[in-house]
């Protein structure tokens, strides 16, 4: 007998013999169809009104809530990712229970602020929110596990923010981690002249570098923001510039350690402050951000003429950490307490007035008695306006959570003694009486006055008149606290108006380029970055949606796979025998 194989066939109709049914024969002998009935295993796959298919969702509609956590430049991370995400058509709230997506822009330096992030998550997943995640947290420990299955954002990709919320919102979970390169070189972050809405319409906080030199043991931030990568002079002026131009009267320089500021890229801070200073208009004033120790000590000449400067603040905030040399060795500080104090006491002596704030950590693994005594001295050495007391926190991954811990019971204690030293002396008292020039730009947390500030920094609280706001004034000092002064207006002085134009409208938009001018509002068709480190579905704007398949991109190849499956099915149907089920 031969085999089935040994037959050629000549054509695929050869298959088919004379006697089988044909296609039209076989329609008319079911007689009888029953329709069969599918059981579902599980209910997760039910569509429900309340939860729409992603493909119905228009991006661009929903209301975002946004909260940040953590110091200026997040603060300033978190201004940027508000007017992007206005630019193309989001609304931001105030009210998170109207929200459709949280956007929770984390703080990783202490442990209870990542216990507050945490509790958020866990209240927008109560909440039926959507999340998308921001910040240092999971940029350091993306892998954690009440992280899982979160869209995260990160801390040098906030430019894409407007991608991640949009596949965030049709039910897709996106993570960009990447680093910005140029040839290889590790850049400073997002572009700075991106979209962004001011928590103060007032005043601009820039980012002049991210990342820092160190490596502190103690420090959870240097994982996620890494190391030193600087922005060009000149990009940094031009968005001081831009500022200006949209009613900013005060500006603050931030980053993880500003005196570190240029060494990445062949310049330094004094450079780039006096290019600043260049364009700042008269009544506006710069105030400079936080700077380590070591840093800060090559440059001292130039940042005391600069700190002399009548438009920029004389404060500078050094942190410390600790008054003991055997601390700061095991937190790899890099400096001893000499050189603290040789900053301190060079600017106290070239900038007459200056105030220096400073950080002190409290309970470190292996501080003594004594090392801790050394740290009181200093505080009653130098008696700090501005004091930063923090506890110790252990945080994972750092060298310090594997150092031999101080019982929690004396770190509490040392640093309630901290607390009452500081709170001990009052620092303005001697003020009363001063004719002060100070310059407004807020109202206080209990909405009973303006806040100001003097040329030192110095908090000074003057009556809620709102043509004072966004100007410069003179006034005289009548009473003092321990953190503030009040202030009243000299009727006779000049007002100085620092703006060049109108101030923007609270919650309003700023840096609407020509770009973000003319783009989508409801979405955009950005190509996926080659720094991102995990491959994002392109977003599909409102607009088209409504192009023809050919007109969209790739529409030729989808048209040409949709046929020929089309094609395969039509010959499956013909030929035999295609079972269906109603």
């Amino acid at each position: 007998m031969p085999a089935a194989c040994d037959s050629v066939l000549e054509d695929i109709e050869d298959i088919v013999s004379a006697e089988d049914l044909k296609p039209h024969d076989r329609q008319f002998v079911r007689k009888n169809v029953f329709p069969k009935v599918r059981k579902r295993s599980s209910q997760k796959n039910i569509q429900t009104d309340d939860d729409p298919p992603s493909d119905s969702i228009i991006p661009g509609a929903q209301k975002i809530w946004i909260r940040t956590w953590g110091c200026s430049h997040n603060n300033s991370d978190g201004e940027y990712m508000a007017g992007q995400l206005a630019a193309y058509g989001y609304k931001i709230t105030d009210n998170s229970a109207e929200a459709d997506l949280w956007l929770l822009n984390s703080c990783t330096v202490k442990n209870p602020a990542e216990d507050h992030f945490r509790n958020s998550i866990k209240k927008a997943q109560e909440g039926k929110k959507k999340v998308v995640l921001a910040g240092c947290v999971p940029q350091a420990q993306p892998r954690q596990d009440y992280l899982k299955g979160l869209s995260i954002i990160g801390v040098q990709q906030i430019d894409r923010v407007v991608e991640v919320v949009e596949e965030t919102i049709k039910g897709h979970s996106v993570r960009l981690l990447g680093q910005k390169k140029d040839n290889g070189k590790r850049l400073g972050g997002a572009r700075l002249d991106l979209p962004k809405i001011r928590k103060n319409p007032l005043i601009e906080i820039i980012s002049i570098n991210t990342g820092c030199l160190n490596a502190c043991t103690y420090c959870k931030t240097k994982h996620a923001r890494g190391d030193l990568a600087s922005y060009p002079v000149e990009e940094l002026v031009d968005r001081a510039k831009q500022s200006f131009q949209e009613g900013v009267c005060e500006i603050w320089l931030t980053s993880e350690d500003t005196g570190a500021y240029g060494r990445d890229i062949g310049t330094d801070l004094p450079t780039l402050l006096w290019k600043l200073v260049e364009a700042i208009p008269e009544g506006a004033m710069l105030r400079l951000g936080m700077t380590n120790p070591p840093y800060i000590l090559e440059h001292l000449e130039e940042m005391a003429k600069i700190l002399n400067h009548p438009r920029v603040y004389a404060f500078l905030h050094i942190p410390v950490q600790s008054a003991s040399d055997s601390v700061l060795m095991d937190m790899k500080r890099e400096y001893c307490v000499a050189d603290f104090k040789q900053v301190v006491d060079f600017l106290k002596e070239k900038v007459p007035g200056i105030t220096i704030a400073t950080d002190i950590i409290c309970g470190f693994p292996g501080e003594t008695d004594e090392d801790f005594q050394e740290t009181m001295k200093l505080v009653e050495q130098y008696r700090f306006p501005s004091l930063f007391i923090n506890q110790f926190y252990p945080r994972p991954g750092t060298p310090a959570a594997k150092m031999h811990q101080v019982p929690a019971a004396v770190k509490k204690q040392r640093t309630k003694d901290l607390s009452q030293l500081f709170h001990s002396y009052n620092p303005y008292d001697h003020k009363v009486g001063e004719r002060q020039r100070v310059l407004v730009t807020e109202e206080s947390f209990d909405s009973n006055y303006y806040v100001a500030h003097n040329p030192f920094y110095e908090q000074v609280l003057v009556p809620k008149d709102p043509p004072l706001m966004g100007k410069m004034v003179e006034v005289n000092i009548y009473e003092a606290g321990k953190h503030f002064m009040k202030g009243q207006p000299v009727s006779d002085a000049r007002v100085y108006t620092a703006s060049i134009t109108k101030p923007l409208a609270k919650g309003e938009v700023s840096g609407l380029t020509e770009e973000f001018r003319h783009a989508p509002r409801n979405g955009t068709n950005w190509k996926a970055h080659p720094s991102a480190d995990i491959p994002v579905k392109t977003p599909l704007s409102s607009w088209m949606a409504l192009q023809l398949p050919w007109q969209q991109e790739g529409g030729g190849l989808k048209i040409l796979s949709v046929s020929l499956a089309l094609l395969a099915v039509l010959v499956m149907f013909y030929y035999g025998g295609m079972k269906t089920e109603l």
